[in-house]
């Protein structure tokens, strides 16, 4: 059975992805709350997908990317991420406007339109917040981050990717100079204050959970 890749179903192949999907059964309350609808709603439509062979669903477990699912989310994924990459770099948006955008604009791209946004871009690699963007052939590379919370006092982060779907957040990080490639510092880590104190350029800063949630990055290499 075939289904219509309409903007709903393209959403819930996205989140999936987004969830992990691709390599692990991701749990229908999960892709409710991405999406902010109610569980039954969902389990209907992964019924549908699963019936498109998009995903393996199991009742009470979830639901799984097929190959075609994989390949069918991939693409709304460059869709949107070259559309943020081009509101940006060629129309000057800001890096916290473009999220909302793309969601609107990635369904209704055609494969021409696609190609033309990439040619222009010169063929780039991440969005503007650091996301890869899958090749026109569905590849995806996949990167071993770590949220900066992970990283202990002493030890130098590469951020490499920031979470995009909070504009004021991204204002803050922004001003902060907590963007993809810069390299920050950890000082110390106050837990029972939750706060981290780290090293910016020349500038310490203060954050907290909220402040650091969605910052993910990589050690540093040794200087």
């Amino acid at each position: 059975m075939s289904v219509q890749l309409t903007p709903a179903v393209q959403d819930y192949l996205k989140v999936i992805h987004a969830l992990g999907g691709a390599e692990q059964t991701v749990a229908s309350v999960d892709i409710a709350a991405r999406l902010k609808v109610r569980v039954p709603s969902v389990t209907g439509m992964l019924k549908r997908l699963a019936e498109a062979e998009l995903i393996r669903y199991e009742a009470r477990r979830g639901a799984r990317l097929t190959e075609a699912g994989i390949a069918a989310a991939r693409r709304v994924i460059r869709r949107h991420r070259l559309v943020e990459l081009f509101l940006t770099r060629v129309l000057g948006m800001d890096w916290s406007e473009v999220d909302a955008e793309a969601d609107a604009l990635e369904h209704v791209i055609s494969p021409r339109l696609e190609a033309a946004l990439a040619r222009h871009l010169g063929e780039p690699l991440e969005d503007p917040h650091g996301h890869l963007i899958p090749s026109v052939e569905g590849d995806l590379r996949h990167r071993e981050l770590l949220p900066l919370s992970q990283f202990a006092a002493g030890q130098e982060v590469v951020i490499r990717e920031v979470q995009d779907d909070n504009p004021a957040r991204l204002v803050r990080w922004q001003s902060l100079g907590l963007t993809p490639g810069a390299v920050v510092r950890i000082l110390s880590h106050q837990p029972l204050d939750d706060l981290f104190h780290v090293q910016v350029g020349d500038q310490t800063i203060h954050i907290g959970s909220e402040g650091r949630e969605g910052l993910r990055g990589e050690a540093a290499r040794p200087r």
